[in-house]
């Protein structure tokens, strides 16, 4: 009895090009175009939160003490954090509940199959969506904070492709997260995940304002890399090396992309 080839609709991620994958991101384009508010709805909570907490409490505050100990304008520390939280917003977005309904309500992934896209195609397209939406978010915010001046480093020119990693980062874990869901009401345990992120990940306070233990802790969460990461671009002071977040994202990233793959193997080709 000879044995059956794997379906070529389940190649491994590594062995695709990615070409074809541009063609759902096409589709992602002309879905949103009749509804680009919802695709800026996540763009404007951080940005409230800037104008309120960073503008508005910030000049109370006036200045903290930076992680190299030099005092920092309250609204210069707040504001790339919100940026991290704003790119995450966009990827978590896309990759969660929109995925979520794609895959079990309108079957979009089951029709997408029909064709020679596989389901490595159907992974890098839909991260690849999350991480423009989130590059969106992150475009608008750095302008914002270039308007208002809470820029003091040159290293802002790089703080787009360190926000679309982060992007990167949360999309592939959110949507491979997604592929274990089975209704709506699991995606409470998102947000359960979500909401202390973003509340304790260096987002408010210097890491200094938690006792040890609970550093340590912050320091091994996604989002404190990534809000490092950009206070190290924008304001030139970090907890930490930059590499040292980067190395972090993008091994979150790469496991949560490998995940997706094998998941969607085991559902859309039963």
């Amino acid at each position: 009895m000879t044995a059956v080839p794997r379906s070529p609709r389940s190649r491994p991620l590594l062995t695709i090009g990615g070409r074809r994958s541009l063609l759902l991101i096409e589709r992602n384009v002309y879905l949103y175009r009749r509804s680009w508010m919802m695709l800026l709805s996540g763009f404007f909570e951080p940005l409230f939160y800037l104008l309120s907490i960073g503008l508005g409490i910030g000049a109370i505050v006036g200045t903290i003490p930076g992680p190299d100990g030099q005092p920092i304008p309250y609204q210069q520390f707040v504001a790339p954090a919100l940026l991290a939280q704003a790119a995450m917003n966009g990827a978590i977005a896309e990759s969660t509940f929109n995925v979520f309904f794609r895959l079990n309500y309108e079957k979009v992934y089951d029709a997408v199959l029909a064709t020679p896209l596989t389901t490595g195609d159907v992974a890098l397209g839909e991260i690849g969506w999350a991480l423009i939406r989130g590059g969106l978010y992150s475009i608008g915010f750095v302008a914002v904070m270039l308007v208002l001046g809470l820029v003091s480093s040159p290293g802002v020119v790089f703080a787009v492709p360190a926000a679309t990693l982060i992007g990167f980062a949360f999309a592939s874990v959110g949507m491979a997260a997604t592929t274990f869901m089975r209704s709506w009401q699991d995606f409470d345990l998102i947000q359960l995940v979500i909401l202390p992120l973003f509340l304790f990940s260096g987002t408010f306070y210097p890491l200094t304002a938690y006792p040890e233990g609970i550093q340590t802790i912050i320091e091994l969460t996604p989002l404190w890399h990534g809000v490092d990461l950009l206070r190290g671009l924008t304001t030139g002071v970090s907890d930490a090396p930059a590499l040292i977040h980067v190395a972090y994202l993008s091994v979150m990233g790469a496991i949560g992309l490998a995940v997706v793959g094998r998941r969607l193997d085991r559902l859309l080709l039963k």
